[in-house]
């Protein structure tokens, strides 16, 4: 090819970028890809260290500043090329009345964000791009809004690149589980009579398995770099050996072009070099 490929992450706030895409950032920008991220929110509703959102001393303006700080560390430790943020607030978890305040993503009509991310789009003309299904992973009401935008800016631009969502095997979580306990480390499980939660897809669903075992230490240093989130992340409290074993693959499904095969690929950049 004449210029280098791009692979695109739209991501919804500052620290999904490491969770589900900080091993194909960090191991495609080492091989010479061109890495974009977008993050769509400002990532206002996050915890202000031990702090939660509603509660005394939780300042939103103070936790912006803190969270672009650490998305820019993120984004250097992951050596990302060219990084946006939309800047639009934090809605929160699905059910909150954020989710209706002024300026929030996810009530945000779609024309604005959509022709913001198409003129990125146009101008970074990624071959390939990542973010959420249509349940956003777990049904966060800002990831819901990423997939949106990102699935309506591709049509409006004509580009062909190719779509992946990154998800989890359902079949992974027992694996997670009995590595976290084998660390000493509590795995949140459902109660007696209860399913797993609707995350995931079943194994055959799973187009792209990306190993990205040799980046498992800048993934790591990346969730690390988002400080005061860190409670939240409990992979982070597993010895390095053992975040490896549980997040050095990074799975994806494949949204377009459709699927035409059941051959499990290595690389989001399989035909394209």
């Amino acid at each position: 090819m004449s210029r280098p490929l791009t692979l695109m992450a739209v991501h919804a706030h500052p620290d999904d970028e490491a969770t589900s895409t900080g091993g194909v950032l960090a191991r495609y920008a080492a091989e010479g890809v061109t890495t974009v991220l977008v993050t769509c929110t400002d990532g206002a509703l996050g915890d202000a260290g031990t702090v939660k959102p509603g509660e005394e001393g939780h300042s939103t303006a103070e936790v912006v500043a803190l969270r672009a700080a650490e998305l820019a560390e993120s984004c250097r430790i992951l050596g990302i090329t060219h990084a946006h943020q939309l800047g639009y607030h934090d809605s929160g978890m699905m059910g909150w009345p954020q989710n209706d305040a002024e300026g929030a993503f996810w009530t945000t009509p779609l024309e604005e964000p959509v022709a913001r991310l198409a003129e990125l789009i146009r101008r970074h003309r990624p071959d390939v791009v990542v973010t959420y299904d249509e349940n956003g992973f777990y049904g966060h009401p800002d990831h819901i809004q990423a997939h949106r935008i990102t699935v309506a800016a591709l049509e409006a631009t004509g580009s062909d690149a190719r779509l992946y969502y990154s998800t989890i095997r359902r079949s992974d979580f027992a694996r997670f589980g009995e590595l976290m306990r084998e660390a000493g480390e509590e795995f949140p499980e459902p109660e007696e009579g209860q399913e797993q939660p609707g995350w995931g897809v079943d194994d055959d669903q799973v187009a792209a398995d990306v190993d990205v075992t040799a980046f498992a230490q800048a993934k790591r240093d990346a969730l690390a770099a988002h400080t005061s989130q860190v409670e939240n992340i409990f992979f982070l409290k597993l010895p390095l050996e053992v975040f490896t074993a549980a997040m050095g693959r990074e799975a994806f499904v494949q949204a377009r072009p459709a699927r035409t095969d059941a051959v499990l690929h290595d690389d989001l950049f399989h035909g394209l070099r």
